[in-house]
């Protein structure tokens, strides 16, 4: 099967790079913007009562680099799920097509592959392409040259098998990004304590709002990257089983209306 592999890395960085543009755009435009305005008007509300409770901010949440970077990687994987999803979509639509469309009871003979054949190959390349015809194809090719519907039986399955573990593969790069996000969140934790314990002689002599911002830039990049992993991950997984769902179900269709309807050339003599 021919795989749009050039493609796909093209759309995944051009995806990347959009992506880039708009986040830093909205954090440039936006994001900053805002957090700078809150902390203005808290520093503000502390120097006439010191006393006072301060609310938490999402924009003071949000503001940092280490945040805006693990946004950067959510909604690049999210682009390239998006575009593999797609894909299973179309991969399933082939399987509510009667590319075997014999009447009940009909059974496959050696004579009955080249029609077939024939009928698979009338599908656009695009189709043609797709996971179920080949498999079907690469399954008719055997049992026309081997009348073996044991060794037809086993193209099927070590067809789709491989095509599971190279689906599977290929969600490596939205695994390392699960695993990006959170690593990122504690360089941010490990950069604002280390902000914070170098404004240490600060709060010693009373002053203690260096301190607490530092502390906020370690405590909030963490909590925004582990939520935006757990989303990616709940994501991940669901597409996942979309993927195992497909290959699944074209084994299914393989044994059921290909496999199942085949008659050896012995089995018809008899």
């Amino acid at each position: 099967m021919k795989r749009l592999f050039p493609f796909e890395f093209v759309y995944q960085l051009f995806a990347l790079l959009v992506i880039v543009i708009l986040v830093h755009g909205v954090y440039a435009s936006v994001v900053r913007p805002q957090a700078a305005g809150v902390l203005q008007q808290q520093q503000q509300l502390l120097q006439e009562k010191p006393d006072a409770v301060v609310e938490q901010s999402v924009w003071v949440i949000l503001k940092d680099y280490e945040q805006e970077a693990c946004f950067i990687l959510f909604f690049w994987a999210i682009a390239i799920m998006a575009f593999k999803a797609r894909m299973v979509y179309h991969e399933r639509r082939m399987l509510h097509l009667k590319l075997i469309d014999l009447p009940e009871g009909t059974r496959i003979l050696q004579g009955d592959i080249k029609p077939l054949r024939r009928k698979l190959q009338s599908l656009d390349n695009q189709d043609e392409q797709r996971l179920l015809p080949s498999v079907l194809q690469y399954a008719l090719r055997r049992f026309e040259t081997t009348q073996s519907i044991a060794e037809t039986s086993l193209v099927v399955k070590n067809t789709v098998e491989n095509e599971g573990e190279r689906l599977d593969a290929e969600l490596s790069m939205i695994r390392y990004i699960a695993w990006a996000i959170p690593s990122i969140g504690f360089i941010g934790t490990v950069r604002g304590i280390g902000l914070a314990l170098g404004q240490a002689h600060q709060a010693v002599e009373g002053d203690i709002t260096g301190v607490t911002h530092s502390l906020g830039t370690a405590f909030n990049s963490t909590l925004v990257a582990l939520l935006l992993s757990i989303l990616l991950m709940f994501v991940v997984h669901q597409l996942q089983l979309a993927q195992e769902r497909l290959i699944l179900d074209v084994e299914n269709y393989g044994d059921r209306y290909l496999i199942a309807n085949l008659k050896t050339l012995q089995q018809a003599d008899g």
